[in-house]
């Protein structure tokens, strides 16, 4: 393509030379003339295919295009061919948009596209019928006018989109969905929504089954355990050949009777039947309770020692946080080789609270730290067997902390301990000024 600059200059200077020899042969007067009249044709020219180009832009189509002339001709050739380039992106642009839309339609989950404002932009047919969405009407519209659920108003508000919401239509109160929202380009946010009414009940079956199951065998294995210490006890009522059968079937229902007991925690914790309670803690006392459980669960075998700041606490329910401590404690003890160490800690970390124990016993592989809180899930089956685990601990801990907006923290080096932490975020701390506390955390140590 002719460069429109240099073309320009030529012809300026070829005009400027032909005007000069003008006024050198006829005068002034009439180089002048040719020189604006040249120009004036030159411009004419120019505003000629300027209009042409005008015009087309206005209808563009590549059939009708001008051809041009000069110069105008290789700018036409350019625009013919960006046009064609255009018009083939375009096509594929569709067809692929297309494709997406029919997919995306396909799709089981309700999916809705929000703008930066939270605006409708698209949803398929799943969303329209979970939420009532109807997209010729509703595009353009903000989703809080359509979507009225205090769950979700907040969620969107909190900008905490880590983790989806559950909660219950507003359409029909039998169907639970669950929505989720994903950022994407930029400001852009895809609603995710999933009608998992069946999974909830299945879950909820699922979760009285145990709960039923396990109330069941309690009374049985109350009684059997009542004859069992009783015939023990009673004097020539059991051969001493046969003692210490009797014993390992003592031993192995009470085993049982405690996986009883945590399978019907875990189930009233996961059920969510009771709310959790806000009141504050005296986590003194609850402290002062865990050394004393401690000690008597490690009858000597371990130095134990406590650490606390007198001037915190934290608001929730006593019983269920006590619970969460007591396990994590006794699991320190379990897997701690006697002679080790169990340090106890009750100290602030910023604007949060930290519950932690450290042992020094036998340390856990990386590869099972994230599967630790599952439920029955054990590191070492030979070894849970030894020590009287249920394999249910660390669930109910994870339930408890759940239940309370905080969360589990674990590090662990193999054969050197572990420390697990219990974090409370700054809406459950509650910070103290007592006036007879000691500006140093209160230390506490026992063998």
């Amino acid at each position: 393509m002719q460069d429109i600059r240099w073309s320009a200059f030529w012809l300026a200077l070829l005009l400027i030379f032909a005007c000069l020899i003008l006024w050198a042969t006829h005068g002034a007067v009439t180089a002048l003339i040719v020189f604006s009249t040249a120009i004036c044709l030159y411009l004419a020219k120019h505003l000629y295919w300027i209009h042409k180009l005008h015009r087309w832009y206005q209808k563009p189509n590549l059939s009708s295009i001008p051809n041009g002339s000069g110069v105008w001709e290789d700018i036409f050739a350019d625009i013919y061919h960006q046009q064609r380039r255009y018009t083939r992106n375009k096509a594929q642009i569709s067809s692929a948009l297309d494709r997406f839309m029919h997919a995306a339609s396909a799709l089981p989950d309700g999916v809705v596209v929000l703008n930066e404002k939270d605006r409708i932009e698209w949803c398929n047919p799943p969303a329209e019928t979970q939420l009532g969405l109807d997209l010729g009407k509703d595009t353009g519209q903000p989703i809080t006018y359509l979507v009225r659920h205090s769950d979700f108003l907040k969620y969107l508000q909190e900008q905490d989109y880590s983790e989806p919401i559950k909660l219950k239509s507003w359409r029909n109160p039998e169907i639970t969905l669950e929505m989720q929202l994903i950022p994407f380009s930029g400001k852009q946010k895809l609603l995710i929504c999933r009608d998992i009414t069946q999974i909830e009940k299945l879950e909820t079956m699922r979760r009285d089954f145990i709960a039923n199951v396990s109330h069941e065998l309690r009374t049985p294995l109350t009684v059997v355990s009542g004859f069992l210490e009783t015939l023990m006890d009673m004097e020539g009522a059991v051969p001493e050949s046969t003692r210490s059968y009797f014993g390992m079937m003592s031993e192995q229902t009470g085993r049982m009777r405690h996986l009883i007991e945590d399978l019907l925690t875990l189930s009233q914790l996961e059920s969510g039947a009771t709310a959790t309670q806000d009141t504050e803690i005296d986590m003194q006392a609850q402290l002062n309770m865990l050394m004393n459980e401690a000690q008597s669960l490690s009858n000597g075998k371990h130095q134990i020692s406590l650490e606390a700041d007198p001037g915190i606490s934290v608001s929730g329910a006593a019983e269920e946080l006590h619970s969460a401590f007591g396990n994590l404690v006794s699991n320190a003890i379990r897997y701690s080789p006697a002679g080790g160490n169990i340090q106890l800690k009750w100290y602030r970390r910023g604007d949060e609270a930290v519950f932690s124990v450290k042992d020094s016993g036998i340390g856990i592989e990386q590869k099972h730290i994230d599967r630790l809180t599952e439920r029955f899930y054990r590191v070492d089956r030979s070894r849970s067997r030894e020590t009287g685990g249920t394999g249910l601990g660390l669930s109910i801990v994870k339930h408890i902390l759940t239940r309370h907006q905080s969360r589990l923290e674990i590090e662990s080096v193999l054969d050197k301990g572990s420390t697990f932490s219990v974090i409370f975020p700054k809406n459950r701390v509650i910070i103290k000024h007592p006036e007879n506390a000691s500006a140093d955390n209160a230390k506490t140590t026992a063998n």
